[in-house]
């Protein structure tokens, strides 16, 4: 199955949620070199990406698979939004996303993601100026509603349709509800129903079991993975074998495994330089250590290293393991 957006085909619609911290370059090269319809960046501020702060910027820089990489942006001025848009097509990105979606209270504290679903007059404008700013297509994540008494994303998801947007995510859950409680897959259908567009189910995703379940309850065209993918960047993959027949991935186990983790370790140290990216390493280093089921003891000098040498001389001991072969 493909969806097709203009000249973009996202094949299989199997797609990484941009996640904040997360979704970095290095993390989305890993993704795609499994297999992945889409990966979709951080979330840039739009007025910071048009100042060119560094950090913003590196947020929103393209990597492995620059044809299938979306660059997601936020804000709540048209102007800075626009401008945003297009930095970002001029820098090759395939897909312009807007967030419309982010719960987090310093982001829409500032009349910014989710907030934007209380005044969707507001929204349509930040919408029609990044559609008229670029020739790539638009899309838009958002979630339910602001709350149970607002469950409007099917009014804003055909407002948006008519604007431009060529393609929506939903995540099933309200903004008041954050991360709480268990996405409401059926409730998406409400969004597929208003409009002609595809629509994508985002929440609570994290294998082929409940990708199915999702697509059943919503009338999908697709699903986003987001926390899912955490130390198991092989799992769209996986989703896209058993949802559509896509070829299966080879699960890295033991050595393999080590080399995986060795590589996504040092492209994150060249990408933010060794005394960042140390530190931004250690969330990843414990998920991957999550999945294959490696114990305390040696989990925690891996996590506590205080050189990135030190680090890569304990993965292959961290890695293969009882625990983690009887995993596999």
């Amino acid at each position: 199955m493909t969806i097709q957006l203009a000249h973009v085909s996202i094949a299989p619609p199997v797609l990484l949620a941009p996640m904040a911290g997360i979704t970095d370059r290095p993390f989305r090269d890993v993704v795609a070199r499994f297999g992945a319809g889409l990966v979709v960046s951080e979330m840039v501020a739009s007025a910071e990406m048009v100042a060119a702060k560094p950090s913003v910027r590196a947020r929103a820089e393209l990597g492995y698979d620059a044809g299938r990489t979306a660059v997601q942006i936020a804000g709540r001025e048209a102007h800075w939004m626009a401008e945003a848009a297009r930095i970002a097509e001029a820098q090759g990105a395939a897909i312009i996303d807007i967030n419309m979606g982010c719960p987090a209270k310093k982001v829409t504290n500032g009349y910014s993601g989710s907030a934007l679903m209380r005044d969707p007059d507001h929204a349509l404008r930040l919408i029609e100026a990044v559609v008229g700013a670029v020739k790539v297509p638009v899309t838009l994540k958002t979630r339910l509603g602001w709350d149970e008494a607002l469950l409007n994303a099917p009014q804003i998801a055909a407002r948006a349709e008519a604007a431009g947007i060529k393609m929506i995510t939903i995540h099933g859950r309200t903004r008041c509800q954050f991360y709480a409680g268990a996405a409401d897959w059926a409730a998406i259908r409400g969004v597929v129903d208003a409009v002609t567009i595809p629509v994508i189910a985002n929440g609570d995703i994290t294998d082929a079991d409940s990708a199915a379940l999702a697509l059943a309850q919503s009338g999908a065209a697709g699903v986003m993975v987001g926390r899912g993918a955490q130390g198991r960047p092989w799992v769209l993959a996986e989703i896209a074998t058993a949802l559509h027949g896509a070829p299966a991935p080879k699960v890295p186990t033991g050595a393999a495994l080590v080399d995986l983790v060795a590589a996504h370790y040092e492209a994150m140290l060249n990408f933010y330089g060794h005394d960042l990216g140390l530190r931004v390493a250690r969330k990843h280093l414990g998920w991957y250590l999550d999945a294959a089921l490696s114990p305390a003891q040696l989990r925690r000098p891996v996590l506590t290293a205080r050189s990135a040498d030190a680090v890569l001389a304990l993965l292959p001991e961290a890695f293969d393991h009882p625990c983690e072969r009887a995993a596999a």
